[in-house]
């Protein structure tokens, strides 16, 4: 029989006595600690400056035995990686039909109540994951909840229904990045209505603070862990409604409070955020910038440059330059197609264009919820965080002039400059926690962070070509290297020879979302592949590795883990 040892939340007081005992054990001195830290926008560790290159594996805790793990950390350290990010929380539900025996769960959210699973295949799970990692010289970033998690706004918050748009195939749970609980899962169970109900009821406070206490305290003393990251893509929607009074200050407020209380217990390692990177360029600030951190040596011409926050001003002229130069580059190529009224030799812009007024787009006007710059901001935030999926978001304007593929490339590109642009105003760090562009072969199986449908399995032109994300990746991590960034982890990491067990997240048998591009096999097939919601480089796994080392090597970190 597994040893199985669950706490309620009621009976956590002791544990959370214990970690804060163990947390007032000293940190090393500055600039010596075995522990990752901060200096200016740089990170250090052991004295020496590191910058790193990484990959996501949100769903490296969950694989069925200890011999995959170690085999997945030592294929993503070969390629020269040096942080991985995964899931540091998985809930579930009685209702969901699942066998806790099996599969892996750190909690039970049920009715109001947390139970925590200590068990071998519980939080165990999460420690055999940080003691690998140490031993390949990986540090991990522990993400402690996710804003996303579609299943809470069904009846029973059942995981395992139908996915993929179809009846076709049922994927175990744990599959998506998804399906392991998260706000809404605490949202629903409480009794709740509104997503951002998460940060603002005291219950649900409560309760996750008692399940981040459990997580924290483990590793208060372990250098492979690299930051605490409170939570993938906070914001005030998701798959509940939203209330009217959510606002930049309700997530920053969150923000504070959860940094604060994490601090409390762990004085070691650094805190994040986990958010997109959304700004709020007109919004009233909870931590303005007081001061204008001193001028930064200019990356390409060794000039000294003054830090100024993004503002609106800056991204209309911007994009008004950029679309005007690209229009001439067009035009000069034979390439323009006209779309105006043709008066007197000239085109003047129609009556509707006239009348748009320029906007700055929901990236930047806190449509979301987010001000990324106020949250780096807050003391105890340590680094700033962003992602970039332009699949499933729009950080401009798409310019006419260019092609789809090319408007995707240019707003990463513009998207990173700004996010770098934004840190070193406050003068922290940078991390790009995430990053990804999904391909004609994995369009099939690209399921969007707020849903359990594929909706491109019949759509055979959506995405680019393995050659075109390999070119993306490569462009992206070139601009951020040249911008100071302090690290950029690709998502995600593809893993195959795999263990297979009925019921857990590598089943026998399922190897994509759809029938349509699933390899053939049978439920009696011993090994699988690590799950793939569309971004996961099986197909273009030499292309992605090969981008990740060159990325490492391009960095040559001088520290030695």
């Amino acid at each position: 029989m597994r040893d199985r040892r669950w706490f309620t939340v009621g009976g956590v007081a002791a544990l959370l006595l214990s970690g804060l005992a163990v947390a007032t054990v000293p940190t090393a001195k500055r600039g010596s600690s075995p522990f990752v830290q901060t200096d200016g926008t740089s990170f250090t560790v052991n004295g020496s400056k590191f910058k790193y290159v990484g990959t996501n594996s949100y769903w490296l805790p969950a694989l069925n035995t200890e011999q995959d793990i170690w085999n997945t950390l030592g294929n993503i350290s070969a390629v020269g990686a040096k942080v991985v990010r995964v899931w540091a929380f998985n809930g579930w539900l009685h209702t969901c039909g699942h066998d806790p025996s099996t599969g892996t769960w750190f909690q039970l959210v049920q009715n109001g109540t947390v139970s925590i699973n200590d068990g071998p295949n519980g939080l165990q799970k999460l420690d055999t994951v940080v003691q690998m990692a140490q031993q390949h010289g990986l540090y991990v970033t522990m993400t402690l909840t996710n804003n996303w998690y579609p299943s809470a706004s069904n009846s029973t918050g059942s995981s395992l229904q139908s996915r993929g748009g179809t009846t076709e195939i049922t994927l175990p749970r744990n599959y998506l990045s998804n399906d392991y609980g998260g706000m809404d899962l605490y949202v629903h169970q409480f009794g709740l209505q509104y997503h951002d109900q998460f940060y603002t009821d005291q219950a649900i406070l409560n309760a996750f603070q008692n399940f981040t206490s459990q997580v924290v305290s483990r590793y208060v003393n372990s250098p492979a862990i690299f930051s605490w990251e409170l939570a993938n893509d906070p914001r005030c929607n998701s798959t509940l409604p939203t209330s009217s009074s959510c606002t930049t200050e309700t997530i920053t407020e969150w923000h504070a409070t959860m940094a604060q209380y994490i601090r409390s217990i762990d004085p070691n390692h650094l805190i994040s955020s986990g958010n997109q990177g959304y700004m709020c360029t007109d919004c009233p600030k909870l931590y303005p910038l007081n001061t204008t951190p001193a001028p930064q040596p200019s990356p390409s011409q060794g000039s000294q440059k003054r830090n100024v926050p993004v503002t609106t001003e800056q991204l209309l002229r911007k994009r008004a330059e950029t679309r005007r130069l690209n229009r001439l580059a067009a035009k000069l190529a034979g390439k323009l197609k006209e779309d105006g009224i043709r008066v007197r030799g000239r085109w003047a812009a129609t009556g509707t264009r006239r009348q748009q007024a320029p906007e700055v787009g929901s990236a930047y006007d806190g449509s979301y919820g987010v001000d990324s710059q106020d949250i780096m901001n807050i003391p105890n935030i340590n680094f700033g965080t962003f992602q970039l999926f332009p699949d499933q978001d729009s950080y401009a304007p798409n310019d006419s002039s260019l092609s789809s593929y090319q408007n995707s490339i240019n707003s990463g590109v513009d998207w990173i400059k700004n996010q770098a642009q934004s840190a070193a105003a406050v003068g922290k760090p940078l991390v790009m926690t995430a990053f990804g562009l999904v391909t004609q072969d994995n369009a099939a199986d690209f399921v969007p962070f707020n849903m359990t449908t594929a909706p491109y399995t019949s759509d055979s032109s959506y995405g680019v070509t393995n050659q075109q994300q390999t070119d993306a990746y490569s462009t992206w991590l070139n601009i951020s290297i040249s911008l100071n960034l302090a690290g950029m982890i690709q998502y995600q990491w593809g893993q195959q020879n795999l263990t297979a067990e009925a019921g857990t997240v590598i089943s026998p048998g399922v190897t994509g979302i759809t029938l349509s591009s699933r390899q053939v096999s049978s439920n009696n097939d011993t090994t699988g592949e690590a799950p793939n919601d569309g971004y996961t480089s099986h197909t273009n796994q030499n292309g992605v590795t090969q981008i990740i080392k060159q990325g490492s090597d391009g960095i040559a970190p001088d520290v030695k883990k």
